[in-house]
This record gives C-alpha cells, sequence and structure tokens, in this order.
C-alpha cells in the first residue's frame, strides 16, 4: 500500500465503531461533570469567603461593645459614662438615668447663729443693761457681761444666769469672805465676763497649745473669757446638762479671779475639783462644776505645781 494513504478501514473504526462512540461519550460526560464540579466549587468558595467576611464584621462591631464596657467598669475611658460615646448601645446605668426635678419647696429658715459662724462685727461686745444686788456675805465684787455680737447670746439673759451662778449655795458665795453684785450700766466693775467666737477667745486669751485652740476659756487680766462654742455644746468630758458646765466655767474661772490655783484629781471615783481643767480629762474623777457640795464641804485636790 503506498505510504501517506490510509485504509476505509481505519477510518470506518473510529467513526462508526460502536464501542469508540460509547467511549467518547464518555469522556464527553466526564468533562461536563468536572467542569460542573469546578464551578460549584468555586461558588461554594465565595459564598463561603463572604459568609467569613460578614462574620468577621460583626465580630468586630461587637468587640468594639466589649470595649466599651470594659473601659467602663475599669473607670478608665473618660467617655465611659457618655451615652452618646456608647452610640446608644448600652442603657445608662441607675446612677447615669436623670430624673426628673424635683417641685421647688420652700427654702428652709436661716440657721441660727452658732460658736462657729463669723460674728457680723468680729471683736465687737454689746455690754448687759441688767443690774442685781449684792450676793454673799464678804465685800462685793461688782462684774458686768458683755457678748460678742453677733454671736446669738443675749447679754441679759447671760448676765442673769450667771448671776444665778455666782449666787448658788454650792458656788464661791459658800465661803463667807466673798462676795458679787451685777453692776449696771455705766457703773465701775471689778471685773468682766465676755462671751465670745472661738476666734476673738483665742485672741484675748493668746492660745497657743494646738490642741485647745478654739477649745477653751480663760481669764485674761481681769477678763473672764467664755468660749462661746463650750457656752453653747458644753465639753466632751463633762457628762452634765449644759448649763451646768456653763456654771463650771464661770466657777473655774471667776476662781482664778479670787486667786485660785489650778487642782487636779484627789482620786478615782471622787468629784473633780471645780478648778480642775476638767476639759483635760478627769483621770478617774467624776465630772462637777461646784467648789463646795450640798453641805459645804470644800472640793479640793492636789495642788498644780
Amino acid at each position: 500500500m503506498p505510504a501517506g494513504h490510509s485504509t476505509g478501514r481505519s477510518h470506518r473504526s473510529t467513526r462508526d465503531n460502536p464501542r469508540a462512540k460509547r467511549r467518547a461519550e464518555r469522556r464527553r460526560r466526564l468533562r461536563r461533570t468536572l467542569l460542573g464540579s469546578a464551578a460549584l466549587v468555586a461558588v461554594a468558595v465565595g459564598v463561603a469567603a463572604y459568609t467569613a467576611g460578614s462574620q468577621d464584621e460583626g465580630a468586630l462591631a461587637d468587640g468594639g461593645r466589649q470595649t466599651a464596657g470594659s473601659d467602663q467598669k475599669g473607670g478608665e475611658s473618660s467617655e465611659a459614662g457618655d451615652p452618646s460615646a456608647q452610640g446608644g448601645r448600652q442603657s445608662a446605668s441607675p446612677a447615669q438615668q436623670t430624673t426628673p426635678p424635683a417641685s421647688p419647696s420652700p427654702s428652709p429658715p436661716a440657721p441660727s447663729p452658732s460658736a462657729t459662724t463669723a460674728p457680723a462685727r468680729p471683736g465687737v461686745f454689746t455690754a448687759s443693761a441688767s443690774s442685781g444686788k449684792p450676793q454673799g456675805k464678804g465685800p462685793a465684787r461688782r462684774w458686768r457681761v458683755e457678748v460678742e455680737e453677733g454671736s446669738g447670746v443675749d447679754p441679759d439673759a447671760a448676765a442673769k444666769a450667771i448671776e444665778a451662778i455666782l449666787a448658788d449655795p454650792r458656788g464661791w458665795t459658800r465661803d463667807p469672805a466673798y462676795g458679787f453684785q451685777l453692776a449696771g450700766p455705766g457703773q465701775p466693775v471689778d471685773f468682766t465676763v465676755k462671751i465670745a467666737t472661738p476666734t476673738t477667745t483665742d485672741r484675748l486669751c493668746e492660745v497657743v497649745t494646738p490642741e485647745l485652740i478654739g477649745e477653751t476659756n480663760c481669764r485674761a487680766g481681769h477678763t473672764v473669757v467664755v468660749n462661746l462654742k463650750r457656752w453653747q455644746e458644753g465639753s466632751p468630758q463633762f457628762s452634765g446638762p449644759v448649763e451646768e458646765y456653763r456654771a463650771l466655767i464661770v466657777n473655774h474661772e471667776v476662781g482664778h479671779e479670787l486667786g485660785r490655783e489650778h487642782e487636779t484629781c484627789p482620786g478615782p471615783g471622787k468629784p473633780a475639783p471645780a478648778m480642775m481643767q476638767q476639759i483635760k480629762g478627769l483621770l478617774g474623777c467624776k465630772a462637777n462644776a461646784w467648789p463646795y457640795n450640798a453641805s459645804g464641804t470644800y472640793l479640793s485636790g492636789p495642788r498644780v505645781p
């Protein structure tokens, strides 16, 4: 057979052979299957990528909210308590919730002056206008009350209260050597009782001891200086009523005017002498405001050197 020519038998086997046709058809179906599978895989991959991206965005948004919540708990973010900074995602805490304004109520009355209230005219005193009869058997020492303006203490009421203290049978008039008389306006006096605010008291008494600043009373020259705070509040060391503590102030400082010196506790459970500095502590004694007891016995203690 000449070279380069094919036989008709060979050509027929490629085109008309049934077996060959079936093989070719299977190959075509396989290619279509493979192409379809590849397309499905590509679609699935795209869907997965899209879904993953959406979830990442949601996680990022959630992460932002959690960070804001952490700052709020830790108190480290200046925006933690600001609802607008949180995008309104969290409701305000009870402390942040606003309440409707209450209806206006009448203003409370102005408080009465106290020992810590600065007087309108510091260092200016008003004298009592009252006068009294001589008290006691001894020569009468004449005295007057002056009250710092703005303290809220009535000078005449204070004068009558002090007069009653000096006339008490447990007071200094129990000793026949002593006598007192409340002097009227313009009359000469032997000593003055000044009721002053703590600041003025410290100035008049030249108080420098830290624990006594604003707290103590004194006698300066012939002036008995009564601390307004002690006059109004008493003393934490004194268990009796404030009126009784006022008696202790007067008896102690007038005792100095009479020449009496400081005394201390005579023993546990015994009455503290009126000349004891009871505001500094009782040292086992019982609080007492009077120089004498009801029987006329002087309640003394060891003299303080």
